[in-house]
């Protein structure tokens, strides 16, 4: 049979006891403190804090100079008129008189230089100098005209003065193309017979056909 443990050795049944005897203990202890030692305080603590130390400075006033005010300005020499001539000035009155009439200028006239006049048939009508054949000659075909293979004939009117220079031209039947512009400057360059009436040279405008062919 096991030994069982013996009740003397057994702490836990004390514990209680030896429990409630601490508690008893220190609440003794409490109330004997509060009783004789009631203002328990520490000492006063003291801290040292250290001091910075300024150095004030002595700041010295300036003082505020006036500067001298600037030279003046050389006077600015005007000739005065004498009296001599003074005397000469008559001074014509400035009053207006609103109720005087006053002509208005005459009308501007603008010189008007007349054209010539150019006679449309006379006895004799202008020629080119060299024919038809020289004003062919200067004619030049253009690249556009060439590739779209533009062919006929363009008509010039030319204004032939009394000394046979052409001092207009204009297309009345033209092709385009750039051909229009290559016939004006060959009639323009070419000089001409001037026309004639009644034995007088004169000014005569005239139509010169101009023929246009990518054959020849």
């Amino acid at each position: 049979m096991a030994e069982l443990k013996k009740p003397e050795a057994d702490l836990r049944r004390s514990y209680q006891r030896v429990f409630e005897i601490c508690v008893i203990v220190a609440l003794v202890f409490m109330i004997l403190a509060f009783k004789f030692f009631p203002a328990m305080s520490g000492g006063e603590k003291i801290a040292q804090v250290s001091q910075e130390l300024f150095n004030v400075e002595d700041v010295q006033q300036t003082k505020q100079e006036n500067r001298p005010p600037p030279p003046p300005k050389p006077p600015i020499l005007i000739e005065a008129p004498s009296e001599d001539v003074l005397e000469d000035i008559d001074i014509a009155s400035t009053e207006l008189d609103v109720s005087a009439f006053v002509e208005a200028p005459p009308p501007k006239v603008e010189k008007v230089e007349a054209e010539p006049q150019y006679f449309v048939a006379v006895e004799e009508m202008p020629t080119p100098i060299g024919g038809l054949a020289g004003i062919q000659k200067r004619i030049q075909y253009s690249q556009i005209a060439i590739r779209a293979g533009i062919e006929g004939r363009i008509y010039v009117l030319a204004f032939v003065n009394t000394e046979g220079i052409v001092t207009k031209a204009t297309i009345t039947k033209g092709l385009g193309a750039g051909l229009d512009e290559s016939a004006l400057e060959a009639v323009k360059a070419t000089r001409f017979n001037p026309g004639k009436q009644r034995g007088k040279p004169v000014n005569v405008q005239v139509s010169i056909p101009i023929s246009f062919s990518l054959r020849n």
